[in-house]
C-alpha cells in the first residue's frame, strides 16, 4: 500500500503511545500510577453534564453553523472580558473540536513550503508535526532550565527571518510549568509588530496560573490584529473528552479558520456547545476549587520529588505537569521513563517526546489524587534507590 509521502512528517503525541502501554499493563493486572497523559482525575462539574443532557432532549443533534452556535460565542465574549483578555464580539469567535484542531487549522491557513514557524521547544508535539506536515520549516525555539523555563527578546529575534510566518506561544507552558512575564510578552510584541508576524498564543492553562498574573498578548498594543488566542474547555472545566475549545482572532483570520472546519468536521454538535455556554456562565466555584487543589497537590509531589536522591525539580508557575531534571540518575530520561513503568508501575514521558532541547528531564502529570501522587512518589523513590545498589 502506498501512502501520501507527506504522511512521513506526521509525528505521533507519545503520552498517548504511553497510556496505550500503560493500560495494556493494566489489563494484565498491573497497578500503574498514571503520570504520563494530561488529564485530570475531577468529573465534569453536574451541572454542565445535566445541560448537555437537557440540550440532547431539547434536540440540539442537528448541523449547526460551522463556527459555533450564537449563545456560545456570546459567551466565549464574556469569558475573555471577564478575565481581562480582551474584547470581542461573536464573529470573532470560533469554536472546534477541542484545542488541538486550531492549532492544525492555524499553520495550514499561515505557513506552507518556504515559510517558517517558530515554536517552543520542549513544547506540545503537534507544533512541530503540523508544521513539517505543511511543508513548512518548523524553527525550535529553547525553553531552558537555566533560563528559569522562558526565553529571551534576543533568543526569539535571532530565529526571525524574512520567511517566519508564525510564532506559537504557550504559557502557562507544557511540559515546563513555566509562563512569560508582561515585559516578556511586551518585548515579544514589538518584534512581532516589526516583524509582521502572526501570533497563535496557546493560552489554554491561563487559569492555571499559580505565581503572578497572566496577560494575553493580543491585550497589548497593537497586536490584537495580528494574534489568535487559544484557549478549551478540557483543563478549565475538567472537559478533555467533550472535544470543545474555542479561539478568538480578528474577523479576517476567524472567517479562514471557520472554513477549514467546514471542510474538514463540519460543525461541533450543538449539544456541547450548549453545556459550554452553561460553563462559562454559570457559578464558577467548582472551577476555581479545582485549580485551588491543583496547586495544594503541585506543592506536595514537586516538594516529594525534590527529596528523592538524583532529582531536581523546579516548582512551575502554571499547567499541571512537574519537570523534573534527572541528568543525575546514571541512566538516559527515555530509558528511565521505560524502567520506571515497567519495574515500578509508574507512567511518564521523557522530556525528548516534547523536543530536543529536554533530554534530561522527565514530564509527570499531577492532576492525580493525593494518594496516587504519594504512591507513585514512594515507587520512583524505592525504584531509584535500587539502581543506585
Amino acid at each position: 500500500m502506498r501512502f501520501a509521502e507527506r504522511m512521513n512528517l506526521l509525528k505521533t503525541e507519545s503520552s498517548f503511545v504511553v497510556l496505550a502501554k500503560a493500560k495494556g499493563l493494566e489489563r494484565q493486572g498491573r497497578d500503574i500510577v498514571h503520570f504520563e497523559i494530561g488529564d485530570t482525575d475531577f468529573d465534569t462539574p453536574s451541572n454542565i453534564v445535566e445541560e448537555a443532557y437537557a440540550q440532547l432532549k431539547a434536540g440540539q443533534t442537528h448541523y449547526c453553523p460551522s463556527a459555533g452556535v450564537l449563545e456560545l460565542q456570546e459567551a466565549c465574549c464574556e469569558f475573555f472580558r471577564r478575565m481581562g483578555r480582551g474584547e470581542y464580539t461573536p464573529d470573532e469567535i470560533v469554536v472546534g473540536a477541542g484545542g488541538k484542531p486550531f492549532l492544525y487549522y492555524t499553520i495550514m491557513a499561515f505557513a506552507g513550503p518556504g515559510d517558517e514557524v517558530i515554536y517552543p521547544d520542549p513544547g506540545f508535539p503537534v507544533y512541530e508535526s503540523v508544521v513539517l506536515y505543511a511543508g513548512a520549516k518548523a524553527v525550535p525555539l529553547p525553553i531552558l532550565e537555566e533560563k528559569n523555563f522562558r526565553f529571551s527578546a534576543d533568543d526569539l529575534r535571532e530565529r526571525v527571518t524574512e520567511r517566519t510566518r508564525l510564532l506559537i506561544l504557550n504559557y502557562p507552558h507544557n511540559p515546563t510549568g513555566g509562563t512569560l512575564t508582561r515585559s516578556d510578552l511586551e518585548a515579544i510584541a514589538g518584534i512581532a509588530i516589526e516583524n509582521d508576524l502572526v501570533v497563535l498564543s496557546d493560552e489554554v492553562y491561563a487559569h492555571m496560573l499559580f505565581e503572578g498574573e497572566h496577560v494575553s498578548i493580543g491585550t497589548l498594543p497593537g497586536m490584537r490584529e495580528r494574534t489568535i488566542m487559544l484557549e478549551t474547555f478540557s483543563k478549565t472545566y475538567a472537559m478533555t473528552g467533550w472535544r470543545l475549545g474555542f479561539v478568538a482572532a480578528p474577523a479576517e483570520i476567524a472567517e479562514k479558520l471557520t472554513q477549514l472546519i467546514t471542510n474538514s468536521v463540519s460543525c461541533v454538535p450543538p449539544f456541547i456547545q450548549l453545556a459550554g455556554a452553561k460553563a462559562i456562565l454559570d457559578d464558577q466555584s467548582e472551577s476555581r476549587a479545582m485549580m485551588e487543589d491543583f496547586k495544594r497537590r503541585r506543592d506536595f509531589f514537586v516538594s516529594g520529588l525534590n527529596e528523592i536522591p538524583g532529582i531536581s525539580c523546579k516548582s512551575p508557575d502554571g499547567a499541571f505537569y512537574a519537570f523534573p531534571n534527572v541528568s543525575e540518575v546514571e541512566m538516559n530520561a527515555e530509558d528511565l521513563a521505560d524502567y520506571l513503568l515497567d519495574s515500578a508501575g509508574v507512567a511518564a514521558l521523557p522530556g525528548s517526546a516534547f523536543g530536543v532541547h529536554a533530554s534530561r528531564h522527565l514530564r509527570m502529570c499531577f492532576a492525580n489524587s493525593m494518594e496516587d501522587l504519594e504512591k507513585g512518589l514512594d515507587r520512583i523513590a524505592g525504584a531509584l534507590a535500587k539502581l543506585r545498589k
